[in-house]
């Protein structure tokens, strides 16, 4: 896809009324510092749109990305940081079900994982969550320039292994540093906008 224009359209809170889009919506899911917010501003072509911050639990909203008025990115709350209250990850919880609930135009969801490591606790939950409200995620496995090339087989077995995925699930490595995997990852939701 080529990006003309992008912007940060809509900020949802835990109080805020969801948006009504009229745009098909993709949406971002991953535990704090995974690398959502770097992988977002790689496939619009963008550096500090959606900001990124070594501090984890930066992204406590959800934010809609325009991209060229045909669809929005939308960057979901982080989960598992430890130095958030309980009741504000419950909050963040209850914010991210009432969209994956009350979007019309949610066309799938990504759970980035972090390539290097087994998935956590948090990520089995929020995999098998977001199964049980009726998406078949997609895997990104981020910080792909972290292991050596020869790994990567290797590491993907593991996640899928590790989140015990249903067999049609795809994992897709990305790096935000060298941008691989990016047109992989824009082909697919090209293809899942078709749909």
């Amino acid at each position: 896809m080529v990006i003309k224009n992008v912007s940060l359209d809509i900020v949802c809170g835990i109080t805020s009324v969801l948006p009504e889009n009229e745009r098909p919506e993709l949406a971002f899911a991953g535990k704090s510092n995974v690398g959502k917010s770097s992988l977002i501003n790689a496939l619009m072509n963008r550096k500090g749109l959606a900001r990124t911050s070594s501090q984890p639990g930066k992204t406590q909203t959800i934010n809609f990305y325009n991209i060229n008025d045909a669809l929005y990115l939308v960057d979901l709350p982080g989960y598992g940081y430890a130095k958030v209250a309980k009741s504000e990850k419950e909050k963040w919880g209850k914010l991210i079900e009432r969209y994956l609930h009350g979007s019309k135009q949610l066309k799938a969801v990504f759970l980035l994982i972090d390539i290097r490591h087994n998935p956590s606790e948090n990520d089995k939950i929020m995999y098998n969550w977001i199964v049980h409200n009726g998406y078949n995620p997609i895997i990104i496995a981020t910080k792909l320039d972290k292991i050596k090339r020869s790994q990567v087989q290797k590491h993907i077995k593991m996640i899928k292994e590790g989140l015990q995925v249903l067999d049609e699930t795809l994992v897709l490595p990305f790096s935000a540093q060298t941008k691989q995997g990016r047109e992989e990852i824009w082909n697919l939701m090209e293809r899942l906008m078709e749909e």
